[in-house]
């Protein structure tokens, strides 16, 4: 976009990663729903589409606002007239340095998680996000005990009733085959003979896109399909070496066949997972999914930008952090302004592209003294994804966010078809989530967009007779 607004200036795009992620397939939905692929391509794809574009490939060592300066690690530095950070965030790993704990957030932490998922015979997973939900839901051949601190899962995304909706597909034998991975890998020449050092790995790869599991082959040890056991209300308290636990005489459980019957399990593994609520598990390792945090870490030395509770970057609402000149975009910011009542920032690839291009916009703008509105996007927060092969559209306060006690919710679901619920307060529609091929995104986009009173409709707004798209046309 930068490149678009400024064809005769230098645009430099700093990055530890050979590759850079674009977006591919890309699809208006509707007005504010958006659908698209997240590719990896070699940096020089951009840099030939725009000669004005450098592309440089070093991680950045320090940023001095005060001199308008960025070092990079391989010791060189650059001047800026007007810098944007888009560093992204990091996974919040349970327990730092512990080769028995894989995070996953990039493509390298999924490939790494490919191969040790090769010989291992029961694994623990932790977290309650969508990157927890889909693979739990992907992995065959392995007993999967997941842990999470909520009553239901994919509580990010959606309630107990969405959850209950989605568990028997998490039991059901495997179903038809994925559609072809549209993610290609690029890998520089002669670093697929070399291993990767130890630490390069702790090195931030880019973010997983929203298909990221398709086309690796998620495949255990064992023979059954599926196998999962959900612990719920519940985090980690501990993880014990297999030395360790053996010199603390406790018992850990075998995977339960059934809810009344928890036995002793006399297998040994190399590592234990021993849980808030009391119970042990024995694994090969355990999968932390449990989020991320801001990427800040390498700007805030010296630099005095205002941060935001969640530890983001925090922007006003033409994305200036507190410093000038410094923009930032993405899962690295706290939006910081006063948000529509049906908007709110949420760390994903959506949102990330949004900031991202009306950043830009606001740098153009800022640059040639122009004034400029809040971008359309930031009115209404819309997602679409696919959870367990559905696909999964939320809206506006979806779970309620902030309305309080205030609100009522209407629900509709076919078994094994679709599941929509709208979140009303005071007759208008404030949210909404749809699973499965309902055609309402569009209707309820605009209705939770115009705020239209909707009491005299009552239930009937969901009755599946009544063709509703058409009536609000």
């Amino acid at each position: 976009k930068l490149a678009v607004e400024f064809p005769s200036e230098d645009i430099f795009l700093m990055t530890a990663s050979p590759v850079i992620k674009a977006v591919t397939n890309f699809k208006q939905v509707s007005k504010t729903l958006e659908e698209f692929d997240v590719e990896e391509q070699p940096s020089s794809l951009l840099e030939k589409r725009y000669p004005n574009i450098k592309v440089i490939q070093s991680g950045v060592k320090q940023l001095k606002s005060d001199e308008h300066k960025i070092f990079t690690e391989d010791g060189k530095e650059y001047i800026y007239e007007k810098l944007c950070l888009c560093a992204g965030a990091k996974p919040k790993l349970i327990f730092e340095g512990s080769p028995y704990v894989l995070g996953i957030r990039d493509t390298d932490s999924a490939q790494a998680f490919q191969k040790k998922l090769a010989q291992a015979e029961r694994i623990v997973v932790v977290g309650n996000g969508g990157i927890a939900l889909e693979l739990v839901y992907e992995i065959q051949g392995c007993e999967v005990i997941w842990a999470i601190k909520d009553k239901a899962i994919g509580n990010t995304f959606f309630d107990a009733g969405a959850a209950e909706f989605l568990i028997p597909k998490l039991t059901a034998e495997k179903r038809e085959a994925p559609i072809e991975c549209k993610r290609t890998k690029y890998m520089m020449e002669g670093s697929e003979e070399k291993e990767r050092p130890a630490a390069a790995s702790d090195k931030m790869g880019s973010a997983l896109g929203p298909d990221w599991h398709e086309g690796l082959h998620l495949k255990g040890t064992k023979e059954f399909s599926h196998k999962v056991h959900i612990e719920i209300l519940c985090e980690v308290k501990k993880i014990h070496l297999q030395q360790e636990f053996i010199q603390l005489h406790r018992t850990s459980l075998t995977f339960p066949k059934d809810e009344k019957k928890v036995e002793a399990d006399e297998v040994l593994w190399p590592v234990y997972v021993e849980l808030t609520n009391g119970k042990i598990y024995g694994c090969d390792f355990l999968v932390s999914a449990t989020g991320v945090v801001p990427n800040v870490e390498p700007f805030l030395d010296g630099n005095n930008f205002a941060v935001g509770e969640d530890g983001g970057l925090k922007v006003d609402k033409h994305m200036h952090t507190s410093l000038p000149d410094i923009y930032a975009a993405g899962d690295i910011c706290t939006a910081s302004w006063e948000p529509s009542p049906v908007w709110h920032q949420m760390r994903l690839w959506t949102q990330a592209r949004q900031m991202g291009w009306y950043a830009a916009k606001c740098m153009a703008a800022d640059t040639l003294g122009e004034s400029i509105e809040l971008d359309f996007s930031f009115e209404l927060f819309a997602h679409v994804t696919k959870f367990f092969n559905y696909k999964v559209v939320v809206l506006g306060k979806y779970n309620a966010q902030g309305l309080g006690l205030d609100h009522e919710l209407m629900l509709r679901c076919t078994k094994g078809q679709e599941y929509v619920k709208v979140v009303m307060q005071n007759g208008r529609m404030m949210g909404a989530v749809l699973i499965g091929e309902t055609d309402l995104e569009e209707t309820f986009e605009n209705l939770i967009l115009n705020q239209m009173d909707l009491s005299a409709y009552g239930e009937d707004l969901l009755n599946p007779d009544i063709d509703i798209e058409d009536y609000f046309d």
